[in-house]
C-alpha cells in the first residue's frame, strides 16, 4: 500500500481526480452567508493600524527600507517616502509631481527648523506630539509649511489656551503671519474685550503709532468709559515722549472724545499740554464741547466718527454668585453660564464671606470686606478665572460690612458700610498699581447697605441705611474723582436700605431694598443728564440684599431675601420692553447678602 492513496469505499476514483473533486467542494462551502437577508459584516481589526504604524516606525528608527533622508540643519532624518506622502500633502506633492525631489535619496529643507522636524517626523509615525511654551514658535511654521494640519491646530489650540493681557497682541501678529485665521480673530477679540488690561503691558507700549490707531479705532473695543482710552494713548505717548509727541493728533483723532465726562475733558484733556500745543487736536475739543452742548434728543443727529459709541462684541459671559448670607456666611462660589445656560460650583473661597463687595479688575474678581459669621472684615479675596484660584491682597483701612463697591478709572471703590459698631460715611479706594488703599473725601452721612454704581466717569451711592437716626434713606450722592467731593443728586421716590443697584444703557437702576419691614419689590430708574428717577416694572417677588449686575442691555437680579427666607431665583430686567423675566434655572442654594458680577467664560 506504500505509495498508493487511500479509496473512499465502493468507488473506483483515481487519486487524482479525487483531490479534484473534493476541492471542488471546499469552494462551495466559502460562499458568503446569507443570513437574515443580509451579508455577514467584513471582520476588521480594530488595533490594525496602530501596529503597522509601530512597525513602520520601528523599521525607521533601525532604518529599513527607508527610501529618503530628510535633512535640515543637523538633523538627518531617514523615512520612507509613502509615510511622508500619506500624512503631509506638502511631501505628497514633492514626490508624486515631476519634481526633482521625487528621485532624490536626500533632500535639505532650507526653512524648517531641525527640532521642529525631528518633532513633526515623529508625529507623522505615532500621531503625539507634545506642543510647549518652548516648542510652539518653530513647530507652528514647520507644521504651517509641510501642510501637517492636525499640528497646526494643535499649536493654535495651545497658543489659544495661553492668551493673557500681557501676550495677546503678540500672539495675534504670531497668527496674522503664519494666516491662522481663527487664532488671529480670537487673539484680536481678547484683545479688544481686555483693553483696559492690555495696555499696562510691554507689548502694547511697544507697538507702532499705525498699530496703536487701528486698535484703539475698533468698535469692538470693551471700555467702562472713554477716558481709558484717551489714558491709554497718553501713556503709549509718554512711553516714548521724544520719539512720540507728534502722534498726538493721529492718536486723538481715533479717541471719542465726545463721548468722554465733559469735566473730564475740561480738567484733564483740554490742560494737557501736547493737546493744547496741536491746532488738530483743538478741533477735536471744540467738537467734543460742541456735543455737550447740544440737548439728549439732539445728540443722536451729530455723526461724526468720534460720536459713535462703542458696540463690544463679547467673548462668551459667566456670572459668578461669590458667598453670601444662607442663612449663615458660606464659602460657596457658584457660576451661570449665560451660553449654556447652567449653573456649576467654583472654587470655594479660602473663609466664609457674605455682606462683601464685588469688582472685577484687569481679569480678576476682589471679594472686599463683609462678614465671615463673627466678625466684619477689611480683608479681601482674590479669584483668579483663568487659574480657579483665590489669593488675597492688602486689606482695608476700616472694617466693612454691607459696603457699596465699583470700579471707576482703574481703581476699586468701597463707599460706607458698618464696621460692627457704627454705620460708616466714609470711603477708600485701592490704587491697584501701587498696591495700597488711600482715603478719599466722606459722604454726608452714614450709608450702611449701601447700593454703588458707576455712570458717565462718577460714582453713585444709593439709599442705604442711617444707624444714627435709625432711617433707611432715600438720598444719593454723587462722588466725583476728580475733584474728590461728593455732592448730593435727586432723591428716589421712596426709601430703599439693601437694595441692589446696577447700570444699563447710562442709566442707574435701583432695585427692591426694604423700608424697615417692608421689602420692595419695585424698581426706579436715574437719568444723570435729567437728575430725575422714574419708576419702572415692579419684578416678580420681593427682594432684599439681592445682588444685581448687567449683562448686555439686561439686568440681572440675583437671590436675595423677601423677608422671611432666602431666594435661589433669578430675575432679569429688559430695558427695551419694560419687562422682567424669571430666569428658568435657579441657583443651588438660595443666598442673600451674596457678591454677583459677570465675567468672560474662563479659558481653562
Amino acid at each position: 500500500m506504500s505509495g498508493e492513496a487511500e479509496q473512499s469505499p465502493g468507488s473506483s476514483t483515481s487519486s487524482s481526480s479525487y483531490s479534484s473533486s473534493k476541492f471542488r467542494m471546499t469552494n462551495l462551502d466559502i460562499k458568503p452567508k446569507i443570513l437574515g437577508g443580509r451579508e455577514r459584516p467584513v471582520y476588521k481589526h480594530a488595533q490594525h493600524t496602530h501596529k503597522a504604524f509601530e512597525s513602520l516606525n520601528e523599521m525607521r528608527r533601525m532604518g529599513l527600507l527607508c527610501d529618503v533622508c530628510i535633512i535640515a540643519g543637523n538633523q538627518e532624518l531617514h523615512c520612507h517616502k509613502s509615510v511622508l506622502a500619506a500624512c503631509s500633502q506638502y511631501f505628497y506633492a514633492m514626490f508624486t509631481n515631476e519634481m526633482s525631489e521625487s528621485k532624490m535619496k536626500c533632500i535639505t529643507l532650507q526653512e524648517i527648523d531641525p527640532t521642529a522636524l525631528s518633532l513633526l517626523i515623529d508625529f507623522v509615525y505615532t500621531s503625539e506630539i507634545h506642543v510647549t511654551e518652548d516648542n510652539v514658535q518653530t513647530l507652528l511654521p514647520a507644521a504651517n509649511i509641510l501642510q501637517i494640519t492636525e499640528v497646526r491646530d494643535a499649536c493654535c489650540d495651545f497658543l489659544q489656551a495661553q492668551l493673557h493681557p500681557s501676550n495677546s497682541l503678540g500672539i495675534r501678529d504670531f497668527a496674522d503671519l503664519h494666516a491662522c485665521q481663527d487664532l488671529y480673530s480670537y487673539a484680536q477679540t481678547y484683545t479688544e474685550q481686555h483693553f483696559t488690561e492690555v495696555v499696562h503691558y510691554d507689548e502694547f507700549l511697544s507697538m507702532c503709532v499705525d498699530a496703536v490707531c487701528k486698535l484703539i479705532s475698533s468698535d469692538r473695543l470693551t471700555v467702562t468709559s472713554e477716558e481709558q482710552v484717551y489714558e491709554a494713548v497718553m501713556s503709549w505717548v509718554n512711553h516714548n515722549l521724544p520719539a512720540r509727541q507728534n502722534c498726538v493728533e493721529q492718536l486723538l483723532e481715533n479717541v471719542r472724545l465726545p463721548l468722554i465726562n465733559q469735566e473730564y475733558i475740561v480738567q484733564k484733556v483740554e490742560e494737557e499740554p501736547l493737546v493744547k500745543a496741536n491746532s488738530r487736536c483743538k478741533d477735536f475739543l471744540i467738537e467734543a464741547m460742541k456735543y455737550h452742548l447740544l440737548k439728549t434728543d439732539q445728540k443722536p443727529l451729530y455723526k461724526t466718527p468720534r460720536t459713535q459709541p462703542r458696540n463690544p462684541i463679547g467673548l462668551p459671559k459667566v456670572l459668578l454668585v461669590i458667598g453670601g448670607q444662607a442663612p449663615k456666611a458660606i464659602r460657596s462660589v457658584e457660576c451661570y453660564d449665560f451660553q449654556e445656560e447652567r449653573w456649576y460650583q467654583l472654587a470655594e473661597m479660602p473663609s466664609r464671606r457674605c455682606r462683601c463687595g464685588v469688582a472685577v479688575l484687569n481679569g480678576l474678581v476682589y471679594a472686599v470686606g463683609g462678614f465671615n459669621g463673627s466678625l466684619r472684615v477689611r480683608s479681601i479675596d482674590v479669584y483668579d478665572p483663568l487659574k480657579d484660584t483665590w489669593n488675597s491682597c492688602p486689606s482695608m483701612e476700616a472694617r466693612r460690612s454691607t459696603l457699596g463697591v465699583a470700579v471707576l478709572n482703574g481703581n476699586i471703590y468701597a463707599v460706607g458700610g458698618f464696621d460692627g459698631a457704627a454705620g460708616l460715611d466714609s470711603a477708600e479706594y485701592f490704587d491697584v498699581r501701587a498696591g495700597m488703599w488711600r482715603s478719599m473725601t466722606s459722604m454726608s452721612t452714614r450709608r450702611s447697605s449701601v447700593g454703588v454704581g458707576v455712570v458717565g466717569g462718577l460714582l453713585y451711592a444709593v439709599g442705604g441705611y442711617d444707624g444714627a437716626s435709625r432711617q433707611c434713606l432715600s438720598s444719593v450722592e454723587c462722588y466725583n474723582p476728580l475733584c474728590d467731593t461728593w455732592s448730593i443728586v435727586a432723591e428716589m421716590s421712596c426709601r430703599r436700605s439693601g437694595a441692589g443697584v446696577g447700570v444699563v444703557d447710562g442709566m442707574l437702576f435701583a432695585v427692591g431694598g426694604h423700608d424697615g419691614p417692608l421689602v420692595r419689590k419695585s424698581v426706579e430708574a436715574y437719568n444723570p443728564e435729567t437728575n430725575s428717577w422714574i419708576a419702572v416694572a415692579d419684578m416678580h417677588m420681593s427682594r432684599r440684599n439681592a445682588g444685581v449686575v448687567a449683562n448686555g442691555n439686561k439686568l440681572y437680579v440675583v437671590g436675595g431675601d423677601d423677608g422671611s427666607s432666602n431666594l435661589g431665583s433669578v430675575e432679569v430686567y429688559d430695558p427695551s420692553t419694560n419687562k422682567w423675566t424669571l430666569l428658568q434655572s435657579s441657583m443651588m442654594t438660595g443666598r442673600s447678602y451674596a457678591g454677583v458680577t459677570v465675567i468672560e467664560r474662563p479659558m481653562m
